[in-house]
């Protein structure tokens, strides 16, 4: 019988306020493609920071190849050939794709040559870089290509993977799973953590489930169900949505004649963009990452104030040159995709962290009331089913669903007349999922317009009530639900829509314009 190619034994982990592994063990075998499942807060992601050296255990012990090791650092993890890509980016972003690539790789090598193998693997992979351009410049779902990419360079033995697909496209889901069966045929290992149940019935060919900390079962994936999955990871199956009431009410958005030039070489440039949204609906936003989604946002929330005068309307107030705070006070409320960095601040803690959109608990004169900040955290933890170690706990030592729970709950608590969300259930277990989309249609239901933007396909189908396409910078016809297909919405990401890829023709595109 093959030796294990990573067994771990009795692994501990404790933090101030949580027991984050409690003698995990776990055995991966060579060319298996191994998932670990279990909801936020389980434990997941400290076990693989553990095996690729970047947190160390309190006990327990590691064998790589039938050799017992300690893995002292990130560097002495690729040097027995782990790879790991995060959920949340480990990328530098005033450094070029190329660059951030290059200082993991060994120094003999030079930067051209890495210029020019990034293109190579990208190619081969189906996976869309640019190794020129500053990460800065790019969308969450290109960001989680260049890590990707980065870990392919390194043709590991091991390749962790923490929600790989979260912001991807089916299309490029698909192409990445030919990579990882390839690879797996070659002999490597794949650890793979996502809350995706189908993906890793159809990829995984063993699952490992944490609860707590603890490993609670050990199955074959393929021969379970999507609700023996959940229950074995949550303890219950997610509960259901309610189905959709007939409340929609007069226009409070209107986007209309939006254009915009990009201000970044390599941002996109927005063309005639024009919807409209109407109180108690959910108009869903789908596209390939890179499409303008990040310029569309910025200037819906505030954070590019330069749209042309009447060109975005909030109750027939004209609101494109106004700043996020004017915007929210008059009922626009914005997540953005990135959690750590915009969402929240990493170092404060979550009671400090709700001043940054609700001002409710500053006073006169600029006095701050930290008692109601943290009652107002301490609802939020309460209502969403936050795991944090209390209002006085920063966002940084949050689990990704359980900050984006805390985010997403502390717009959807302030009431708003527009809410705006980009990625909601980004890296989110099944039951925060669910508990996010259903507090969602809850808010719809209350009256209020939601505009979702999300890569998550079946997401939008399962909360929207019209679907728009963003490719290119311009922005399709809307369609009811009822009329849109995963085929049809599959060709207008091509541009292929009345208006799309034909005008957009005559836009540069982004190569075209990062030579210029």
């Amino acid at each position: 019988m093959t030796s294990p190619r990573l067994e771990l034994s009795g692994i501990r982990k404790q933090y101030p306020a949580v027991l984050a592994n409690d003698d995990v063990h776990l055995r991966v075998m060579p060319g298996r493609i191994h998932a670990v499942l279990g909801e936020n807060g389980a434990g997941k992601s400290t076990l693989m920071k553990i095996i690729y050296g970047a947190v160390q255990p309190d006990a327990g012990s590691m064998r790589w190849n039938g050799q017992p090791v300690q893995v002292k650092s990130p560097a002495a993890a690729r040097a027995l050939g782990i790879s790991m890509v995060y959920q949340h980016f480990s990328l530098f972003e005033t450094l070029t794709v190329a660059e951030n690539v290059w200082l993991g790789l060994d120094r003999a090598t030079r930067l051209a040559q890495v210029t020019t193998r990034i293109g190579e693997v990208a190619h081969a992979y189906g996976l869309d870089v640019d190794a020129r351009r500053p990460v800065h410049t790019l969308s969450v779902g290109e960001k989680q290509r260049v890590e990707i990419v980065r870990a392919l360079l390194t043709d590991p033995q091991l390749l962790i993977l923490d929600e790989p697909t979260s912001v991807l496209t089916p299309q490029a889901v698909e192409k990445l799973f030919v990579t990882l069966r390839r690879l797996a045929e070659r002999g490597t290992s794949i650890l793979y953590i996502s809350h995706k149940l189908d993906e890793i019935r159809a990829l995984c060919q063993h699952c490992t489930v944490l609860r707590g900390g603890r490993v609670t079962g050990e199955v074959d994936p393929a021969r379970e169900s999507n609700a023996s999955l959940s229950r074995l990871m949550i303890g219950a199956e997610p509960p259901a949505l309610r189905p959709r009431a007939d409340t929609q009410g007069a226009e409070v958005l209107v986007v209309k004649g939006l254009s915009l030039p990009r201000q970044d070489p390599f941002g996109v440039d927005l063309e005639q963009i024009a919807f409209a949204l109407r109180a108690g609906e959910i108009v869903g936003v789908a596209g390939v990452s890179g499409n303008g989604q990040q310029e569309l946002l910025a200037a819906l929330s505030g954070e590019d104030p330069r749209a042309p005068a009447g060109s975005i309307m909030l109750d027939g107030r004209d609101i494109g040159r106004q700043r996020p705070a004017r915007r929210r006070r008059v009922g626009l409320h914005f997540v953005p995709e990135e959690r750590l960095g915009r969402g929240a601040v990493p170092t404060l803690s979550l009671a400090q962290n709700t001043l940054l959109t609700r001002t409710g608990s500053v006073g006169r004169g600029g006095w701050v009331a930290p008692a109601r900040l943290r009652e107002l955290a301490q609802a939020l933890i309460e209502r969403f089913r936050v795991k944090a170690g209390g209002p006085d706990a920063a966002a940084r030592s949050l689990s990704g669903g359980n900050l984006q729970k805390f985010i997403v709950g502390r717009e959807i608590d302030a009431r708003p007349r527009v809410l705006i969300v980009a990625q909601p259930t980004w890296g989110v277990d099944v039951g925060a999922a669910a508990l996010i989309r259903g507090e969602l249609l809850a808010l719809r239901d209350a009256g209020c317009a939601l505009l979702v933007v999300s890569e998550e396909l079946d997401e939008l189908f399962e909360i929207s009530d019209r679907l728009l396409v963003i490719a290119r910078g311009r922005v399709s016809p809307s369609v009811p639900i009822a009329e849109a297909t995963v085929e049809r919405i599959g060709e207008w990401m091509s541009g292929l829509f009345p208006g799309g890829l034909a005008a957009a023709r005559s836009a540069p595109t982004q190569e075209e314009a990062s030579h210029a």
